[in-house]
């Protein structure tokens, strides 16, 4: 997903629990799963009365239903099963308090959501999509926080994975994102154009399924969005180490229907002013993404 995946940034493991949840990560099933609601509350105070800026359906329904992929701690996972939690959620729904209005998390496979947006399903997408040319293209993209990609190998690095050689290795990925579409094919041409055995991608729906494959052997190595995979560096206790540095940092982005320019813009308008109260910044160093900041938020950078 940063260029990332959700791109550069990183996601969950088998054995792996919530960021600040305790919930093991066998309850993050993604889509079917009960949707989650953020609490109840009036517009919050300072910044602009963003109200306005709802696209109707949204006014209406008093929330905003929004597709989320929870298998990508500590960005967003399953606690007991139902509720969503992480960075994304926090700060999302500290963004729908600037409009006075609650959210509802949906549950999904990642590379569902923005057809789910473009189709009316979701009114946004939130799953640290890394911001990209293709994306742009379906649907506006409203960056609030940057990332990048990192490779992950078992402890000692017992296969002797080199990232710029990984030529006949076997590569967990997940599917749908910037690493499985982008990052892997260009490395798989370099491959061949060389003459060298073809990269055996191991593509999986969820993060959390391609951390466990890595965990267990059946990949040699894993690539994901930087914070997902030093999640899951900590999550495992000493069974993964990271491989080389983060590289090809992007923006992540909301992902909002192509027409709803003028609720694309009020959502940078929302966080704005979470920045200058202090919210978006603590909402970060919370979950230990604060490096991650930014401050041009914009649709479509």
């Amino acid at each position: 997903m940063s260029v990332l995946r959700r791109t550069l940034v990183l996601s969950g493991v088998l054995v792996l629990a919530a960021a600040g949840c305790g919930s093991d990560s066998l309850d993050n099933n993604g889509a079917g799963s009960a949707p989650s609601s953020a609490p109840s509350s009036a517009p919050s105070s300072g910044g602009p009365d963003l109200s306005g800026s709802l696209p109707a359906k949204i006014k209406s329904a008093g929330k905003i239903v929004v597709g989320v992929d929870a298998s990508y701690p500590p960005n967003e996972s399953l606690q007991g099963g139902k509720t969503v939690v992480g960075m994304d959620v926090d700060l999302f729904n500290a963004v729908a308090q600037k409009f006075g209005v609650t959210v509802e998390w949906q549950p999904a496979s990642f590379d569902t959501i923005i057809t789910g947006v473009q189709g009316g399903k979701y009114d946004v997408g939130v799953s640290s999509f890394t911001i990209n040319d293709k994306r742009k293209q379906q649907v506006n993209m409203v960056s609030y926080f940057n990332a990048g990609t990192l490779w992950a190998t078992a402890k000692g690095n017992p296969k002797g994975i080199n990232a710029d050689d990984a030529c006949g290795k076997t590569i967990a990925v997940q599917k749908g994102t910037t690493q499985e579409q982008d990052d892997l094919p260009k490395r798989q041409a370099k491959c061949k154009a060389e003459g060298k055995p073809a990269i055996k991608t191991l593509p999986r729906d969820k993060q959390d399924q391609s951390t466990a494959d890595l965990v267990s052997g059946k990949a040699d190595a894993m690539l994901a969005d930087s914070p997902v995979v030093l999640y899951a560096i900590k999550q495992t206790n000493g069974k993964l180490e990271q491989l080389g540095d983060i590289y090809d940092a992007a923006p992540y982005g909301y992902v909002v229907p192509k027409a709803q320019t003028e609720f694309a813009a009020a959502i940078v308008q929302a966080l704005k002013a979470l920045q200058t109260e202090g919210t978006y910044k603590s909402t970060l160093a919370k979950w230990n993404n604060d490096s991650g900041a930014i401050s041009d938020f914009a649709v479509n950078p």
